[in-house]
């Protein structure tokens, strides 16, 4: 490893440190060097805050001149919620830049590369470009399209079910996995379930005490019991239902419309429109969302080529049964040719159960 990379891994692994934190903006960690040494260090910790750049030039105080800037996101040449970052770094005397990916931004997309060099500061640009490209998938998504990046997290049997026939569901990954899964969530701002599984499992979708998510049910009949328990632990309810028609004003709807939002959503054949769902959610500020059932749900964002991303965990145990619950449903192929294959799959044990990790799309 030769020392720009070194350096680079360094402000990449600071960036690391908010994963889940700093929706809707990405991952961005950065290191001031001078002399072969870190001098000054931040990353990005949450929206509103101040940028990684920032904060490694204000460690490094007047010793910033005449240094090296590490970043892994292009600096900002525009005015967010924060200043522009390119100000400080010509402010600061700093003469080289290294930049581990382009900013996808429309707002800023190589103008802050542009306006530094305009300034006669060197810049590099592309070290740990793919593994930083990774880490900001949601962001990318988001940034440049408007709509949340959307996972997909299933606990099945080795044959594909998640519930038997009459509906009985727990548990079927172990204690150890269900752990592991919960833990998954405060990567996430969003979190989605169907109404059928709001009904035959009761969840209450928490997120971690101090960062709780927004609950997201598919139902387009408004027939989520108002008692659930996704009303009863922190975090908003969104509720995705079809328009009202005049007149059909019911008793459940007004219920709901005490605890949760109502997101009227265009309708596909009877049925939510999927892609009119993560464009609403978008507008509401969803960046990453998390998918956790039931097949019908998760069937239905494959067939409309929806799913960003997967994580199976898989019990060593047969269920059987063609009555059985599958974990994706939905119209399936009609050619095999048509099959969805992963990308950058991983696969590990969570004890005795194993979690198959793959990339669907890439932005």
């Amino acid at each position: 490893m030769n020392s720009n990379e070194y350096f680079m891994r360094k402000a990449f692994s600071l960036a690391l440190r908010a994963k889940g934190m700093t929706w809707p903006n990405p991952l961005v960690g950065a290191v001031v060097v001078k002399n072969g040494k870190i001098i000054g260090q931040g990353y990005h910790k949450k929206a509103g805050l101040a940028h990684a750049e920032v904060e490694a030039i204000c460690a490094a105080g007047k010793r910033a001149r005449g240094a090296s800037l590490y970043v892994t996101l292009e600096p900002c040449a525009h005015y967010g919620r924060t200043p522009p970052c390119v100000d400080k770094i010509i402010e600061s005397g700093i003469k080289r830049v290294l930049v581990g990916m382009v900013d996808p931004n429309p707002l800023n997309n190589g103008k802050g590369i542009k306006l530094l060099k305009e300034h006669g500061i060197k810049i590099e640009t592309g070290l740990l470009g793919e593994e930083i490209k990774k880490e900001n998938q949601p962001f990318i998504k988001y940034i440049t399209q408007k709509t949340p990046f959307i996972t997909v997290k299933v606990g099945q049997s080795l044959d594909g079910k998640i519930a038997l026939k009459s509906g009985e569901s727990k548990w079927i990954t172990s204690s150890l996995a269900r752990e592991y899964s919960h833990s998954l969530r405060r990567d996430y701002d969003g979190i989605m379930v169907g109404v059928n599984t709001v009904i035959r499992d009761n969840p209450f979708l928490s997120g971690s005490p101090d960062r709780p998510l927004t609950k997201i049910v598919t139902d387009s009949s408004l027939s989520t019991p108002a008692e659930a328990n996704i009303f009863k632990k922190p975090g908003e309810v969104i509720i995705a239902s079809l328009k009202e028609k005049s007149g059909q004003e019911t008793e459940s709807r007004n219920l709901l419309l005490q605890k949760a939002r109502i997101l009227e959503v265009k309708e596909n054949n009877g049925q939510l429109n999927l892609y009119d769902l993560l464009k609403k959610l978008g507008r509401l500020g969803l960046c990453n969302i998390l998918v956790e059932g039931g097949g019908s749900l998760i069937g239905s964002l494959f067939d409309y080529g929806l799913v960003d991303k997967v994580m199976f965990f898989i019990v060593p145990e047969i269920i059987g049964g063609k009555d059985s619950i599958s974990s994706v449903m939905g119209r399936g192929i009609s050619r095999l040719d048509k099959a969805v294959r992963l990308k950058d799959v991983k696969v590990k044990m969570i004890g005795e159960d194993f979690l198959v990790e793959g990339t669907v799309k890439e932005y």
